[in-house]
């Protein structure tokens, strides 16, 4: 869970298995910046006294907008590095009708596949009575009215979920939490503890495992990071309980065993219909929310572990990891929330989460 760091002594990260690669999907969209390698310098302040931020997403004009969980608010970094409101069509300056609580409030956001004609930008918002998706237009004058296009994911205080990716498939992924009701998990007619593919306009997509359900795999606890590498795999971090936070390849229809296998669970998961996960932490060097997929790494930001992990993976078809996680930034920078590749390549962008008002965005160079 997304508990402060704690001061027990790192366990070391277990071995890290093989599996098989999952389907590509079609149509790719355009490809984000590139990067590679690993940091060759200190992170760099690039923004600070942000409160709570949650998630980063780069606009096309060199700046960028960043939610801000518990004031519900959108802000945007200007190319030039300032720090600015976002107006918005509600008279106390929140989006989407987001009414945080716990874990739970304004999180991931994304822009549509054809943000440069339409200017959507989708948004995950904690409500009175349920989590749901929101879109709206981004002009000159800020965020227009919100239209809700995906609802009634289950909320909590806490295992949320709250990220939103549109794929190289040109659809919408969604992460969603169990809500502190693990069996939800199992439940395909429940959209907790899932992860969802719908369309933009938030129907179920066209393909998934079973027609007319947006779910795309089950057995989550809790998801809070996704991202594509170059041959179209979709990796996901996941919260564990007490004893495993995971990495996971998600394939189509695959379940990852929540609550009935929390880490790998080998021959005998397999056999019960469970997938393992890819790599396994201890929660203590872990709690994974955001992640970032670069030309040769899957990264993955850790709050309790105050640590960014990246975990080395093959550019060939067959996929995997390569070779044992590496942890940069150990206790720097604190808490991390998100990891995003920086725009125009070359670097990443991390989000400290700490909650003292005095949050960071940072830029890693790497190399």
């Amino acid at each position: 869970g997304e508990v402060p760091a704690s001061t027990a002594s790192p366990s070391p990260t277990s071995p890290v298995p093989t599996t098989s690669a999952a389907p590509a999907p079609a149509a790719p969209t355009t490809a984000a910046p590139s990067a590679t390698g690993t940091p060759t310098g200190p992170a760099e302040v690039v923004a600070e006294g942000l409160p709570l931020p949650w998630s980063v997403v780069a606009l096309p004009d060199g700046s960028s907008l960043l939610s801000l969980r518990d004031e519900a608010r959108v802000v945007r970094l200007t190319a030039a590095g300032d720090v600015v409101e976002v107006p918005t069509t509600s008279p106390d300056g929140t989006f989407g009708g987001a009414l945080p609580r716990g874990e739970g409030g304004l999180l991931g956001l994304a822009l549509s596949p054809s943000f440069g004609e339409d200017g959507l930008v989708y948004a995950y918002v904690t409500r009175e009575g349920d989590n749901a998706v929101v879109r709206a237009v981004l002009s000159d004058d800020g965020l227009g009215e919100p239209e809700t296009v995906l609802e009634g994911i289950p909320r909590a205080q806490v295992h949320n979920g709250g990220r939103l990716a549109f794929g190289p498939d040109g659809l919408l992924y969604v992460t969603t939490g169990d809500a502190r009701q693990p069996e939800l998990a199992q439940d395909p007619a429940s959209l907790a503890g899932k992860v969802l593919r719908v369309t933009p306009d938030g129907e179920p997509a066209p393909g998934n495992p079973t027609e007319g359900s947006p779910v795309w795999t089950l057995g989550h606890r809790n998801v809070q990071g996704l991202g594509w590498d170059a041959q179209d795999r979709l990796y996901a971090s996941e919260f564990g309980q007490d004893t495993w936070d995971e990495l996971n390849l998600l394939e189509p229809g695959r379940n990852y065993g929540w609550p009935e296998v929390e880490g790998p669970g080998g021959q005998d998961a397999a056999d019960a219909g469970f997938t393992d996960p890819l790599v396994w932490w201890r929660p203590s060097e872990a709690s994974p929310s955001g992640l970032a997929v670069t030309d040769d790494a899957v990264w993955v930001s850790a709050l309790r572990g105050q640590r960014l992990w990246r975990v080395p993976v093959a550019t060939s078809p067959e996929g995997g990891p390569v070779g044992q996680p590496e942890p940069y930034l150990v206790g720097e920078h604190g808490r991390l929330r998100d990891v995003a590749v920086a725009p125009g390549g070359g670097a990443l962008r991390v989000l400290t989460n700490d909650g003292d008002g005095e949050d960071q965005l940072l830029r890693l160079p790497l190399g």
